[in-house]
């Protein structure tokens, strides 16, 4: 498709939106596709650090709130990418993901800075392992497309997750959740409980979750699962509102994650789904995460409003016997441990000057510190090699932003935003006892964004926008004869469209970005002691554009459909930079796993069975399109089908009490979560075979929920 006829397309379908509206549309981009229990799809969002409705926020924005993750039993920020047009999430690991919005801020490895923000209650997560760890007590999720780096922490490129999760209030509330699924045994039990202490002073709410599951992977070389996960959860969280003008917010966490890393199996081909692993280890690994945070919120008067939030978080990791060949043959093992440690302050100033004029000024600091040991033992025939390696990385990053608001009247609104980043990152480390020099990166960075909105109706609203946004630099490990490279950038242009009624919610986005130094790619180099190392690079240059739709359609009032849609072109257009590091080309310019389409669908249709009862039938779609594996191949690229997941449930409820029978992926469709081509393992000198990591098969079970 080329530019003009895009440019077509996209008119066309903001013109739909609108056109399908009674009157002339609303504000914003992408529409509430899955919010249960709205009262006619008013759903409030903080997305700009302000209380807003969905409708009216000009951010291509979507909202899942917390009773849908339930009753789709959705357990991860990565279960939940599904529902939210242009963010795709896969893993092939319990301490790794990949995770991109729109085709920018595409994160592979977890040595990467994210391209797509993480907060959880506004707080920075920096490292993607967080997108499979246990969602617990969570009010909602927002999924905000496009940069976000005058509103959000940092390395908002691509857009910005922000897990909001429940807080303690002056009412008493007992939630309670469990669940079992086989055929793999898995099974799920959480709860809280919520109250004053003393009443409209102090206020307390406890949570606490488990899950388990043996997977569907088996391991034919040393017996048993392989592919288990199991975690363990308990936060805290106290809220103090000494007056009216004044509250104070405690929290503190702690999350247990034992887990396997990289279980692929050896396959022939993109369609040979095997669940056969040969590895001569388990492969596991174990993280322990815990943290605290502070926030302090008070009204100063005359319309302003200032907001202080400190943290630190902690994670430590342990792998005690990695496999690294992928293979029975006992050629690589590697023992390794790993922490993080991350502490954030930020200080936020929100003034109301009058009814046209606002303003939203803020700092931001963060501090990571790095550890990493490990112990790696190559075998080759007769020789072993044994190569200890350590690393001690540390960031500082300094940001000020802000943004002007201006109503001329009410159905204009110019928003004008400007981030500045100073960013300084150290390495340190040493190969088997001998230091390697120090590497350090300086980035100072501006990124502006400029959004004007225009509200035809109470019911429709249209924007257009444009920003850049911004993702760090990094380092290599202390083995690669790389030790850096540069951060990327993405100036995204968009126009949007929504349109909100009783009964009726739509919405579509255009979008096209312009990606400069791509970091969405690795290859392999020969490393310091012997072996290989994986080396993260500067690729070069990218282009994405494309639409995304959303709607919420009640036929009846007992029946609610919801659907979501994005279709996106994007593709590399300069890859001059990746052959000038490697001396290699690349086989395609499409991105590795990201499809060109995804797709959602959703019914809900309750039946009243008399008194405070119902029985409530839903059918679920969602699909995702044909993408390029990871590959080093330089003339054949490696494609992985398209495919479509069908999700349904029955629930029953009386009360406070909901039972439900689900199954997911009725038809046991197959279909790849992650495929490394053999050309990788070929180059490393090992036994060379494709490898693949097939998704969950049919999975069927009971839930049963409680609120009061």
């Amino acid at each position: 498709m080329t530019k003009f006829q895009f440019a077509a397309v996209s008119s066309f379908v903001l013109a739909a939106v609108a056109g399908a509206t009674p009157g002339f549309a609303q504000d914003s981009a992408a529409m509430p596709a899955v919010t249960e229990g709205e009262d006619d799809g008013v759903i409030v969002v903080t997305a700009r650090k302000r209380d807003e409705t969905l409708a009216d926020v000009p951010i291509a924005v979507t909202a899942i709130d917390g009773d849908t993750l339930t009753a789709r039993g959705l357990n991860s920020v990565r279960e939940a990418a599904v529902l939210s047009p242009g963010l795709n999430i896969n893993s092939d690991g319990t301490g790794r993901a990949f995770v991109s919005i729109r085709g920018v801020g595409v994160t592979l490895v977890q040595s990467v800075q994210p391209g797509v923000g993480l907060f959880i209650d506004g707080i920075y997560q920096p490292n993607t392992a967080y997108l499979n760890n246990p969602l617990l007590d969570v009010e909602r999720i927002e999924v905000l497309r496009g940069p976000q780096g005058t509103l959000y922490g940092k390395n908002t490129m691509g857009g910005a997750i922000n897990v909001i999760t429940r807080q303690p209030g002056n009412d008493f509330e007992v939630r309670a959740n469990a669940s079992y699924a086989g055929p793999d045994d898995a099974w799920t039990v959480s709860g809280s409980v919520s109250g004053p202490i003393v009443p409209d002073k102090v206020a307390l709410r406890v949570a606490a979750a488990h899950r388990q599951q043996d997977g569907f992977l088996h391991n034919s070389v040393i017996g048993g699962n392989a592919n288990p996960f199991n975690t363990d959860s308990i936060n805290a969280t106290l809220r103090v509102t000494p007056s009216d003008d004044f509250a104070l917010t405690v929290k503190g966490y702690y999350d247990w994650v034992d887990g396997v890393n990289t279980p692929y199996s050896r396959v022939s081909g993109p369609r040979d789904y095997s669940r056969d692993v040969q590895f001569n280890t388990l492969n596991a690994v174990s993280y322990k995460y815990r943290g605290i945070n502070v926030r302090a919120e008070g009204d100063l008067g005359g319309g302003s409003r200032l907001s202080v939030i400190g943290a630190y978080d902690m994670r430590n990791g342990f792998t005690p016997d990695g496999e690294g060949d992928f293979g029975p043959s006992d050629i690589v093992r590697t023992i390794a441990r790993d922490s993080l440690r991350t502490m954030t302050l930020e200080s936020r100033l929100d003034s109301e000057w009058s009814d046209h004029f606002s303003t939203l000024f803020g700092i931001f600091y963060s501090n990571e510190m790095v550890q990493a040991q490990s112990r790696d033992t190559i075998s080759l025939g007769p020789v072993n090699i044994v190569r200890t390696t350590s690393a001690r990385n540390f960031a500082d990053t300094y940001a000020a932003f802000g943004t002007v608001f201006w109503k001329p009247n009410l159905d204009w609104e110019v928003a004008l935003g400007l981030r500045y980043d100073h960013e300084d990152r150290v390495a340190n480390g040493a190969v088997s006892g001998a230091i390697v020099p120090t590497a350090r990166i300086k980035s100072n960075e501006w990124q502006p964004k400029l959004s004007v909105t225009r509200k035809w109706t109470p019911d429709l609203m249209t924007y257009v926008s444009v920003a850049r946004g911004y993702r760090g630099g990094g380092f290599n490990a202390p083995t690669a004869p790389t030790r850096t490279y540069r951060g990327d950038s993405a100036w995204t242009y968009e126009a949007g469209a929504k349109y909100s009624s009783p009964g009726l919610n739509l919405s579509g986005s255009v979008f096209y970005s312009d990606y400069k130094d791509y970091i969405g790619l690795n290859s392999i180099a020969p490393a310091a002691g012997g072996g290989l190392v994986t080396v993260d690079l500067n690729t070069g240059d990218v282009e994405s554009y494309g639409v995304e739709l959303e709607a919420m359609v009640r036929p009846v009032r007992d029946w609610t459909l919801r659907g979501g849609l994005t279709w996106m072109h994007a593709r590399i257009t300069d890859d001059s930079a990746y052959t000038a590091t490697t001396g290699r080309l690349l086989a395609s310019d499409r991105l590795t796993f990201q499809p060109d389409w995804t797709a959602s669908f959703a019914s809900d249709y309750r039946i009243e069975t008399g008194g405070d009862s119902d029985v409530t039938l839903s059918a679920g779609l969602v699909g995702k399109g044909k993408r390029l594996a990871a590959t080093l191949n330089e003339t054949v690229p490696t494609f992985l089908d398209s495919y479509w997941l069908t999700n349904a449930s029955i629930a029953y409820r009386t009360g406070p009490v909901e039972v439900a029978l689900f199954a997911n992926n009725i038809f046991n469709t197959e279909y790849f979560e992650s495929y490394i081509e053999q050309t990788t393992l070929a180059l490393a000198g090992l036994p060379a075979s494709d490898l693949g990591i097939t998704g969950d098969r049919r999975r069927y079970g009971v839930r049963a929920s409680l609120k009061f």
